[in-house]
This record gives C-alpha cells, structure tokens and sequence, in this order.
C-alpha cells in the first residue's frame, strides 16, 4: 500500500478493513474508519466507498472520540 495522505482514494487503500457503526442506517448515512499499517486511522463517507478519505493520527481519533463521549458535539445534531 502507498503512503496514505489526506484526500487521497479510498479506493487506494486496499488491504484495510472498513468498518463503520451498528448505529448506520440503511441509507448509508454513515462513516467508516480504518487502521491504516502505520498505525493512522483513515475516514470516508460510506455513501461514496471510491471517494477521498481522510486520515488521523492515533491521538486525534482519541481526542475527538473522547470529546464525542462527553458531548462536546450534540449542538451539531440537535436544535
């Protein structure tokens, strides 16, 4: 596999698995995430599987995860 870099294919990341929330629904309203070999963690948009993905460090999936537990991101769903 290349070197994966932001905006890059999804498609150009063969060899990883993809896996996206039991909490998705049928539309495909969904993202998906994978561990990249360096150890970097790759987002697309399941609707568009051949599309750009973008890729995070370790420590900024930890962190946005972590802000996603406590809340931080509910007004962005919610009115």
């Amino acid at each position: 596999m290349q070197q994966a870099y932001n905006g890059m294919a999804a498609v150009d990341l063969s060899g990883v698995t993809w896996q996206k929330s039991r909490h998705s629904n049928s539309q495909g309203t969904c993202v998906e995430f994978a561990k990249l070999p360096s150890g970097d963690v790759a987002v697309r948009n399941s609707r568009f599987p051949e599309g750009p993905a973008l890729v995070y460090t370790p420590a900024e999936v930890e962190a946005m995860l972590l802000g996603i537990k406590d809340g931080e991101f509910d007004h962005l769903i919610r009115d």
